[in-house]
Parts: C-alpha cells; structure tokens; sequence
C-alpha cells in the first residue's frame, strides 16, 4: 500500500497557486456585485398587459430597421418600441407615461438616444430607461420583448 502525502505549505507558497486562488476570488466577487435586478425604481401602478405587434403592418414598418421605431397602445399611457439593432431581440419597450407619475402627457421620443417628459422637462436612456436629468431617480419603466417570426409579444416583466 502506498501513502500519498502532500505538502500543503509547499502549495500556498507556490506564486501560480496565489494568483489562481486571486483570481478565482476577484470572479466571484465580480459575480456577485454585478448582478443586478431590472428595478425601474418608479412610482407608475402594476399593471398586467400583453401587447402583440405584427412587424408586417404598415404602421410598424419601421421597426425593420435598427433605429426605427414606433408608438403603439397598451400598458398604461402607450408603449414606445425601438429596434437598437443589438441583442436578441434587437428590440426595447418602454412605458409612455412618465416614471414620476406626475404628468397626463404620455412621454416622447424623436429618434435621438431620449425619451423625454415634457411636463418636468426630464430626459431618460432609450437603452436602459436611466433618468439622464440631475435630481431624478425614477427609471422609465421598461417592459420585456419577445419575437417569434414576424411578431413582437410586449408583456410587463
């Protein structure tokens, strides 16, 4: 019968073994931190509503391309969908109805990288709903886009 024995002192000195061990602490670090729910942090009502879109109807043409994008009904003031080109689906759904609850005017979006609420004049992120106007902490409330062939199922998260 043999005996295996090992020198543990001789691996927590060897500088390989360090530096795996460092790494391997630094992933799961990264791991944990940077996990991060989709909390839109605002004060809009919970609503269930699910939205399908026919990318073949001529009002939705525009979502063909990356950075088209549309107005549709549903959810609380309307719904703004954009085709960002990136990701599977390439395509964002945001809330129309400003994230601080205190406007009757649904938001806008010309094309540029904004959604804009024009009673406070506050701007948010068409990528991630993050206000971009100092002293607001409400994101745009974003909802989740599924596509199968030619349609697009819009449904809050």
């Amino acid at each position: 019968m043999y005996k295996i024995f090992v020198n543990c002192n001789r691996l927590a000195h060897n500088p390989y073994y360090i530096t795996m061990r460092k790494l391997f602490l630094l992933f799961l670090l990264t791991t944990f931190l940077s996990c991060e729910k989709n909390e839109t942090n605002d004060i809009l009502p919970d609503i269930s509503f699910n939205v399908t879109v026919n990318l073949n109807l001529p009002q939705y043409i525009d979502l063909q391309v990356p950075s088209g994008w549309t107005y549709t009904n549903g959810a609380i003031q309307g719904i703004i969908i954009q085709n960002t080109g990136i990701g599977n689906p390439p395509f964002k759904a945001f809330e129309r109805a400003c994230p601080n609850y205190d406007c009757t005017v649904p938001m806008t979006f010309d094309g540029s990288l904004k959604l804009k609420c024009s009673c406070d004049n506050s701007e948010y992120s068409i990528y991630d709903g993050s206000p971009q106007t100092a002293g607001n902490s409400h994101f745009a409330r974003e909802y989740r886009v599924t596509k199968s062939g030619s349609t697009l199922n819009i449904t809050n998260f």
